[in-house]
């Protein structure tokens, strides 16, 4: 393990739950805890840097790490009642401990202030609620930071709930490898000097409310959970679901609905493409097809006449030698290489048309993206967010998720399917968030292009939503599930957000 043992000091903590005592012996070199409220995650955290500081003394080096300055007083004050009576100092929102290990508190509300950490050495980093971070970017700069001369073990430990503008990120490094969690990962580096190979390993430790004997010993905090949130957000709370995303911009996605297995496509159904340009970030190719009729899918599926497919993508995203998706890292392909692999892809389809994103039109002291790609383009509608009664890109999407009622036996039936195979948007789109300033539109902050690529296709193809349906009554089943109907919650979201 390395590093000098300390001798034994009082420890003015212990874990209560299983959870907690998984995290204080587990090795991993990167931890995520909890993915639910009230499992303690805080506590765990902070009871972590308690028992290593005892062990590896003044070589015990962290810090804590919040979004926002408000939100890092409630761990500091956790802190005090901890780190107190073990004889700890608090000077500028750094303990020091008697054995002279050290803990600081800091919030980091933007990617740039990173950068303020450079050069600094940690033998542990702790990220509470790592969803509150859009991007992984300022957390991966911090990773540098992990280092010890004296040869502690360094660790990455984060807290997280369902949620959040990092939802997606944080569900793909961590939850969907393995959503009951427990399961160590491992990555393999070499050193490019040594030709030494390093493995690392990271894990996802679940901690629910049902691991919390403080909580579960008050019979009104369930109760308040409900009070606090969404029907949605409270079943994320409460159960850990990953797969719920409370303030999703989409949320009138339903996996259920919209999401259909790869069937064989009559080869007289239109079909087209849109395109999301990138290179540092990546790029979005979609192939769509038109349904011309009614039309029931192998998996019982009822597609209305007029709806659109999504039945093909391809997205420029780069993986790590593990084969696993390094969030909203392009490829780096020049404009040549892309439309190759477009072609490529077309397999024998008969495209009508294709569209892009405007910018790829741009000429900057030489041919334009479109010209280089030598693919006959259209220049793409941007209208992100509709006004004055006109639909924009968003507008169509969620009309088009939403549906129409097609009466008994059918109900609400969406007008746009993607096949299980387009897996990157799948992954991104339906856990975009909506923007704080402007609500009408999503957060461009998060990773958001298959959602931009989708949205020019829509905007090919404008659809005109029938009359709007009646609000439905919807009743909640206080064990968290939801006894809404999916054509009650089409119903409710059109209601709610066609036309806003």
């Amino acid at each position: 393990m390395g590093g000098t043992p300390q001798p034994t000091q009082l420890i003015a903590w212990a874990p209560f739950s299983r959870p907690q005592a998984q995290l204080l012996s587990c090795p991993a070199s990167e931890i995520l805890f909890g993915g639910a409220r009230g499992g303690g995650k805080t506590d765990a955290m902070i009871g972590k840097f308690a028992m290593k500081q005892a062990k590896y003394g003044k070589n015990a080096v962290g810090v804590f790490f919040r979004a926002t300055r408000v939100d890092l007083k409630e761990a500091i004050e956790r802190s005090r009642e901890i780190y107190g009576p073990m004889g700890a100092k608090l000077v500028d929102k750094q303990w020091t401990f008697p054995n002279g290990a050290r803990l600081k508190f800091e919030y980091l509300e933007r990617t740039n202030d990173a950068a303020n950490y450079q050069g600094h050495s940690y033998s542990d980093l702790f990220f509470e609620e790592l969803t509150n971070w859009a991007s992984p970017d300022p957390i991966n700069m911090l990773r540098a930071t992990l280092r010890s001369g004296a040869g502690i073990p360094c660790q990455f430990h984060a807290t997280a709930n369902p949620g959040g503008p990092g939802h997606q990120w944080v569900k793909a490094r961590y939850i969907d490898p393995c959503p009951e969690g427990g399961k160590m990962l491992y990555e393999d580096y070499t050193n490019p000097f040594t030709k030494e190979t390093v493995r690392m390993s990271r894990v996802f430790i679940p901690s629910k409310l049902s691991d919390n004997p403080t909580l579960m010993a008050d019979p009104s905090y369930v109760a308040r959970l409900y009070q606090s949130g969404s029907a949605e957000l409270v079943r994320a709370w409460l159960h850990g679901d990953w797969n719920i995303v409370d303030g999703a911009f989409f949320d009138c996605w339903s996996p259920e609905s919209h999401i259909v297995r790869p069937f064989h496509i009559p080869a007289d159904w239109l079909r087209f493409r849109s395109c999301d340009w990138g290179s540092a970030k990546p790029f979005s190719v979609g192939w769509w097809t038109v349904c011309p009729d009614t039309f029931t899918t192998p998996d019982g599926h009822v597609i209305p006449r007029g709806a659109v497919i999504r039945y093909r993508e391809w997205y420029g995203v780069a993986k790590d030698p593990n084969g696993e998706v390094k969030p909203d890292v392009g490829l780096k392909l020049t404009a040549e290489e892309v439309a190759d692999g477009i072609r490529s892809r077309d397999e024998d389809d008969t495209i009508a048309y294709s569209v892009i994103d405007p910018a790829a039109f741009s000429q900057d002291g030489g041919p334009s993206i479109v010209e280089r790609m030598k693919i006959n383009f259209r220049r793409a509608d941007n209208k992100r967010a509709g006004r004055r009664g006109a639909m924009g890109g968003w507008d169509q999407m969620r009309a088009r998720m939403v549906g129409e009622d097609l009466g008994d036996p059918h109900g609400y039936v969406p007008m746009m399917f993607v096949f299980s195979t387009c897996t990157d948007f799948i992954r991104t789109v339906p856990a975009l968030q909506h923007d704080s300033s402007r609500p009408e539109d999503l957060d461009t902050s998060a990773e958001d292009h298959a959602a931009d690529e989708a949205r020019y296709g829509l905007m090919s193809r404008p659809y005109v939503p029938k009359a709007e349906a009646p609000i439905p009554n919807p009743t909640l089943n206080i064990g968290g599930k939801s006894t809404m109907t999916m054509g009650d919650l089409m119903k409710s979201v059109k209601q709610r957000h066609v036309y806003d």
